[in-house]
């Protein structure tokens, strides 16, 4: 996908049980899995945007919070915040599947039942049932 403005024409569903920073969370998660947001690309400061998407500056502030702690945004102070390497989040999520990995062992359940609940956690992750 190429890269495109950020938020472009897409702005949180009031009417959705998901919580706004929720929704932007999501959002740029998804733009960045695209390639839409590449790899250091810089996103609107968080008053820039909040305001854009007619949103409170915390709601903004909480979702790139959440995806920096991810691995997925990076902030640099006055440089703002942009789009991380994506070594970092793939280390990140490997260290997760092995302590996954870790406790299915240590439970006794089989590969099959532990794909399935991660499938069913990842689903409801999405608001998905």
């Amino acid at each position: 996908m190429a890269e495109q403005e950020f938020p472009g024409k897409w702005r949180p569903d009031t009417e959705l049980v998901i919580p706004l920073f929720e929704q932007l969370r999501r959002r740029i998660l998804a733009l960045v899995d695209d390639g839409a947001l590449p790899v250091g690309r810089r996103l609107p400061p968080v008053r820039g945007l909040a305001t854009e998407l007619g949103v409170a500056p915390h709601t903004v502030a909480r979702a790139y919070r959440e995806l920096e702690e991810a691995g997925v945004l990076v902030t640099a102070g006055r440089a703002g915040t942009s789009v991380a390497p994506r070594g970092a989040r793939e280390e990140e999520l490997a260290a997760a599947a092995r302590s996954f990995a870790a406790a299915v062992l240590a439970s006794g359940a089989s590969l099959e039942d532990a794909l399935a609940l991660a499938a069913s956690a990842y689903r409801e992750g999405q608001g998905r049932p």
